[in-house]
């Protein structure tokens, strides 16, 4: 007896650590330490100087990123378009209307499109959340390793890690 098939097969997921380097290539942000939270909907990044305006009928959002944890050096000036607008909870249980955009994120080899709701979290460890819409059928998390991906150059550990930790876990 042939077993039944279903189609092609996927691609085997890949298993991410709860933290990543995450490039953000469509708004010109080359990389920025993203927390993978499946236990958040939806993914946030750390936005500024928010503008709304329209361009060829289109309503647009212009803001500011620093990718960098803990400094304003080298803010990116990005834009895109909104896609729509969302009540999130925060982290302080208090919601929010956020402006929606779509935008594609770059992890280890893969990429994908995502949506990314744009807010001030200046208070948080880290600048960006990849929720779990944004993970589901892409990867797997592993809460007890980092980086899997890869690492960077620049310092992954020391006092850097205890204060994201402290923050965020």
């Amino acid at each position: 007896m042939k077993a039944k098939e279903r189609g092609p097969r996927r691609t085997p997921l890949e298993t991410l650590g709860w933290r990543e380097w995450a490039g953000l290539p469509d708004l010109g942000v080359e990389r920025i330490k993203a927390k993978l939270d499946t236990g958040a909907r939806t993914s946030a990044l750390h936005a500024f100087d928010l503008e709304r305006f329209e361009r060829d009928g289109v309503e647009m959002v212009r803001f500011e990123v620093h990718p960098r944890q803990r400094s304003s050096a080298g803010a990116v000036v990005a834009e895109g378009a909104v896609i729509d607008e969302r009540w999130v909870r925060n982290s302080g249980g208090q919601r929010e209307l956020r402006p929606v955009i779509q935008t594609t994120v770059a992890i280890g080899s893969r990429s994908w499109p995502i949506e990314l709701t744009l807010t001030r979290r200046d208070e948080m460890g880290f600048r960006m959340l990849l929720g779990r819409q944004a993970l589901r059928r892409r990867a797997l998390v592993d809460p007890g390793r980092s980086y899997r991906a890869g690492r960077h150059r620049e310092r992954d550990r020391g006092h850097d890690t205890a204060r994201h930790e402290a923050g965020e876990a």
